[in-house]
């Protein structure tokens, strides 16, 4: 699965390192396994910053961001049991992205962010057409396994901007200047990154 390659991309990102006050992942992942609210507590201690920066990212709104991370408790609390994720960064993270960009969704009726919608866009014609029809799992596993594919084959460097712009969401100015490089060159990259995931897509048999 793919989890296993965000999550140490993830912390190339920032995610908060174990500095012994906090509990390493597996004794969280206990805590939920026995329904002890503790669990909430150690989760936010160790990545509540990584799901607010997540969700700020996809959002820009302070107000809108916590309401965020506090949805993501309650949905890691409803999902573990019967989930026993490995990488719990990842997956808290994931979690929170995933109800940002709902969130964002529902609110674009009335206001835009001009940065996600361009990173929607700049994905679109890399991406699947999701009206078409067909066995929705089997397209799923394939699109799962065929993404963890491409993100394996990029170099770190371009690895980290791939992660950072459609992840994390941050703006092609910020990953300049997290990378010591220019927007133009940025955009390049980009560019050529979408082209090669789109070639890889279509050889898999991913209807674009």
């Amino acid at each position: 699965m793919a989890t296993k390659t965000l999550a140490a991309d993830i912390d190339a990102g920032g995610t908060e390192k174990n500095d012994g006050g906090t509990m390493d992942d597996d004794a969280i992942v206990g805590l939920y396994m026995e329904r002890s609210e503790a669990a909430i507590e150690a989760t936010q201690a160790k990545y509540g910053k990584l799901c607010y920066s997540v969700a700020y990212g996809v959002l820009g709104n302070n107000e809108d961001a916590e309401e965020c991370v506090n949805d993501t408790y309650v949905r890691t609390w409803s999902s573990i049991p019967p989930d026993m994720p490995s990488h719990l960064g990842a997956y808290v993270s994931k979690i929170a992205r995933r109800l940002a960009i709902d969130m964002f969704r529902r609110k674009s009726a009335v206001k835009r962010s001009a940065n996600l919608t361009d990173i929607f866009d700049e994905l679109s014609d890399a991406m699947p057409d999701k009206s078409g029809s067909g066995d929705e799992m089997a397209d799923k596993i394939v699109l799962r396994d065929t993404m963890n594919r491409f993100v394996t084959s990029l170099t770190p460097e371009n690895r980290l901007v791939f992660m950072r712009r459609y992840w994390y969401c941050d703006s092609v100015k910020e990953i300049a200047a997290m990378m010591h490089s220019t927007d133009t060159i940025v955009k390049a990259r980009l560019s050529r990154m979408r082209k090669k995931l789109k070639k890889i897509l279509e050889e898999a048999g991913v209807e674009i």
